[in-house]
């Protein structure tokens, strides 16, 4: 890794993304440039001086003049900002994404704003065993915030998810956001090692993963056509989301942990670290100290008609 010195000539330093890798290796004419993104991760707009004693044309020069990261293939660390555009000039604010906290079932754990998964049926508690999620009888309870039932998801109810749409108090929050500002589609990256994407409704099946990378990062797609109802639903009541203005579109997900995760320590071993977390009995309220290891990495939720993408934490935890 290396800076691009941007200081005279403009540079364009572009990288392939898996599939054009692959298919230039192959040689068979397959390889052909069909679309490309374009990303503004590391500027930082506020270093635009519209106050400079020099003139407009130096307003942007300490941004042109900024260090930028040279090209790297790693697609979970790179792109997180790609450029829109929007053919309208009658637009004042831009769509954006948002965590769900509001939904009690969907806020994160404590002052962390993480979600935490429980990866096994120690961790999450069985008879004769309290967990975070079971209590000593062996009876499901209502788990505290941002606690999953990563081992069966089925029977816990707290999931994940985020809400798409304008998150400004100056247009009315009742009004409908424009049918070219609202997201009927998403893509969802996650670690394929530590998990899999499972629906938030009634029958809490497995999502069909479209791809998987050769960084084992999984890609699922969702279209509000197809997963109205288990993934997607459009945001009807403005009380059940924190956006401030005109809301779009809400995806919701649980995570089922992998069995690697469920089996075995040696990725937390590899890949996290130990630490002790405090347990809530429900049944009476006392606090008890748990050795857990744990990892933690983000779920990226990008919308693929505005590329907006907001990344949420989690936690996988397993009991020592």
């Amino acid at each position: 890794m290396a800076f691009l010195d941007n200081s005279g000539d403009i540079i364009l330093d572009a990288v392939l993304t898996d599939t054009g890798r692959y298919r230039l290796a192959q040689g068979n004419g397959s390889f052909k440039i069909t679309k490309f993104a374009l990303g503004d991760d590391e500027i930082n707009y506020g270093s635009y001086n519209k106050n400079n004693l020099s003139g407009s044309a130096y307003y942007d020069l300490e941004i042109l003049q900024t260090p930028v990261l040279e090209a790297f293939t790693n697609n979970t660390s790179t792109m997180r900002s790609k450029l829109l555009s929007i053919p309208r000039t009658n637009l004042l604010y831009l769509p954006v994404m948002i965590q769900n906290t509001v939904w009690d079932n969907s806020k994160p754990s404590g002052s962390s704003e993480i979600h935490v998964v429980c990866v096994d049926e120690d961790t999450v508690g069985k008879s004769g065993k309290p967990g975070f999620i079971i209590n000593t009888a062996g009876n499901q309870t209502d788990a505290p915030s941002g606690l999953m039932n990563g081992f069966q998801p089925a029977n816990g109810g707290n999931f994940m998810g985020a809400d798409q749409g304008l998150n400004t108090n100056e247009i009315s929050a009742t009004s409908t956001i424009d049918a070219d500002l609202l997201e009927t589609q998403f893509i969802i990256e996650m670690d394929n090692r530590l998990g899999t994407i499972v629906k938030g409704n009634t029958d809490h099946a497995t999502a069909q993963i479209s791809f998987v990378d050769d960084d084992n990062i999984a890609s699922y797609y969702f279209s509000l056509t197809s997963d109205r109802g288990t993934f997607m639903s459009p945001i009807t009541d403005p009380t059940k989301t924190a956006l401030a203005g005109p809301a779009g579109t809400s995806i919701f997900f649980k995570i089922q942990a992998s069995i690697e995760l469920q089996t075995s320590y040696y990725l937390f071993n590899q890949l996290g670290a130990e630490t002790t977390m405090t347990r809530v009995a429900a049944e009476t309220g006392t606090t008890r100290n748990v050795s857990v290891k744990y990892i933690d990495t983000n779920v990226k939720i990008t919308g693929a008609t505005t590329g907006y993408s907001i990344n949420l934490p989690l936690r996988f935890i397993k009991r020592t």
